[in-house]
């Protein structure tokens, strides 16, 4: 079937050693995109502090952690069928339609009369997000030269910061002041204002005749996978015959995977496949720490709340500051050495946060300033590393899998960081059967990924070549 994708407008002004992503030719485009990640970011913090009181005002406390699970699958879905749309018609319709499913979930949420209807609203937003992220990848492989990308990635991982600084604080003021509802309305209009600043940009993306059609079987395995991860987590504490559904349940992520992302991924093939494992790994050992350094911090170190959560803010800031360190960098540093030496520090900081634990449990006195500085040398990691993931990827890419390939990246960081969360769940559950520290399992299970995160970053070298989609 003859299907048309997009190519960079000949009307986009090229770059010159002098120009930024901040410069006129690009500020627009830079400032709506940063925009719309930092509002999908916003939200998701956001929700995290207001969700106890919908819960009470819907009386759907029995709801609660679907509430959060339900984006998580229904985006998978989205960043799916976002890449498959954006090869085969171009980015500019799947992005405003995402931006439209994000700002309808908001708006069902926000209108919610019960926690019933606002689970659809959290569907519609996942599949909004989700779908959001992907063609905004792909826009930055058209408008953006390649000198350019490390520098737009790095302001992506900047505007997850400052939600995680001032997110929830203004989400709990906004619930006081006003109502929980308008943590949802609210995002609206400034989903609306980011559309504005982008659409010159859209509008100048011109058609070209070669495109790629994206099997629908795609969207069916992405549902599969998220189901799958969701059943696995339900069921991976659980003993005897139930616990056969979770190995059931574990082996269609792994055969959904192998339909989702470029062949060679699950096994770091050289190349792209590489890319997208080391985006997959890093997320999953980073994210899964994360779930857990607060509770540690708190239960064998006896912080409160808001001072563990101290060490979250200051991994947000490292994080940031390590991506601009690699954007200023630029081709001065290689993607594959990004990428691994990013990786590493990473394995540094999660060795060193499971260590700490198994000191504090061998009866040795550490001090809790030891396990926060692990965690924000890992995030240092995160932000040297991550970002080059995606340069790496678009480098990868032509017109023809641009969208395939972004959704596979995203696809592996989501599913990544779900999976991985999943088993964490039931290693901490067989531990505390066990009688061993969870925590010590949960942290060294992540740094033992680390080192795989480690080998597969050494693997993507040859990451100049396209990536070759799995069958269907």
């Amino acid at each position: 079937m003859h299907v048309r994708t997009y190519r960079r407008a000949v009307t986009v002004t090229p770059t010159t050693p002098r120009e930024g992503i901040l410069s006129p030719a690009y500020a627009a485009t830079t400032i709506g995109m940063f925009g719309l990640i930092a509002f999908v970011a916003f939200e998701a913090m956001a929700v995290t502090t207001v969700m106890p009181t919908v819960a009470r005002d819907l009386d759907g406390l029995d709801l609660y952690a679907l509430a959060f699970a339900a984006p998580l699958a229904s985006g998978v879905v989205g960043m799916v069928a976002a890449g498959a749309w954006s090869d085969r018609a171009g980015p500019t319709v799947p992005l405003l339609a995402s931006m439209a499913l994000f700002s309808l979930g908001l708006v069902v949420c926000g209108l919610a009369p019960s926690m019933e209807v606002l689970l659809v609203g959290r569907v519609l937003q996942g599949l909004g997000g989700g779908a959001l992220v992907v063609g905004l990848y792909v826009v930055v492989g058209l408008v953006f030269p390649a000198a350019l990308r490390p520098a737009v990635f790095g302001s992506f991982a900047a505007a997850w910061v400052l939600p995680s600084l001032f997110g929830p604080g203004v989400a709990a003021v906004v619930a006081d002041v006003w109502s929980w509802r308008w943590v949802f309305l609210g995002t609206v209009g400034f989903v609306a204002l980011a559309l504005v600043l982008l659409a010159p940009t859209l509008r100048r993306l011109e058609p070209h005749a070669e495109g790629t059609d994206t099997p629908r079987s795609r969207l069916w395995w992405a549902a599969a996978g998220a189901v799958a991860v969701l059943a696995l987590e339900l069921l991976g504490s659980s003993r005897g015959a139930v616990a056969l559904g979770a190995v059931v349940a574990l082996a269609v992520v792994w055969v959904a995977l192998g339909r989702l992302l470029p062949a060679g991924s699950r096994v770091a093939a050289r190349g792209l496949p590489a890319v997208i494992a080391t985006r997959g790994l890093l997320a999953a050992m980073f994210f899964c720490s994360e779930a857990y350094v607060v509770y540690v911090l708190q239960e064998r170190w006896d912080l409160s709340p808001g001072r563990a959560g101290i060490a979250l803010t200051c991994v947000g800031v490292m994080w940031a500051a390590s991506s601009q360190v690699q954007a200023r960098l630029g081709d001065r540093v290689p993607h594959r050495r990004a990428m691994v030496v990013g990786s590493c520090i990473v394995l540094v900081g999660l060795t060193s946060l499971a260590a700490s634990v198994l000191a504090l449990d061998a009866g040795l006195r550490v001090s809790p300033l030891v396990p926060a500085g692990a965690y924000v040398l890992a995030g240092a990691g995160m932000g040297f590393a991550y970002p080059r993931t995606g340069v790496a990827m678009l480098a990868a890419s032509s017109d023809r899998d641009r969208g395939f390939n972004a959704s596979a990246l995203n696809v592996a960081d989501s599913l990544g960081a779900a999976l991985a969360l999943a088993i964490a769940g039931a290693a901490v559950a067989a531990a505390e059967r066990g009688g061993t520290d969870p925590f010590l399992v949960v942290l060294g299970l992540a740094a033992a990924g680390a080192v795989l995160a480690v080998v597969a970053a050494a693997r993507t070298s040859a990451s100049g070549a396209t990536g070759v989609p799995p069958r269907p």
